[in-house]
């Protein structure tokens, strides 16, 4: 089964499994899970349940249905789809998607309390 891994500063990847276990998943990012649920697709984002409180680094934003920030993701994450009981690959569709979705590595920034993102290869911007 297909589904993205998304690094920090990085295009996402896809890679093939053939389970996904709790052992692996906390591999993949780093701690112990957590599974979020930011689209209406049947999809989900396993990140690092601790990963804020690790000081992991910034890799993407998490907006609201009017485009503002309000909430970020951290470390190493991955999307997958959403079975019956347990997690499974991505359709082709959700594939191509949610790596479009995810397709340009974001930063943040901080400046006197304001917390605002750059979305894109900053190799391109410079």
């Amino acid at each position: 089964m297909k589904i993205l891994k998304v690094e920090p500063h990085e295009h996402p990847e896809v890679i093939e499994v053939e389970e996904m276990t709790l052992e692996w998943l906390q591999e993949q990012v780093g701690g112990l899970i957590e599974c979020v649920y930011p689209f209406d697709d049947p999809v989900g984002v396993i990140c690092d349940e601790e990963g804020k409180l690790k000081g992991k680094p910034f890799n993407r934003g998490m907006l609201d249905e009017s485009g503002e920030l309000n909430d970020i993701l951290v470390g190493t994450f991955l999307v997958v789809g959403l079975g019956d009981e347990d997690f499974c690959g991505l359709s082709d569709d959700l594939l191509e998607k949610y790596k479009d979705y995810y397709e340009s590595p974001e930063y943040l920034i901080i400046d006197h309390g304001n917390i605002m993102y750059l979305k894109g290869d900053l190799d391109a911007s410079m």
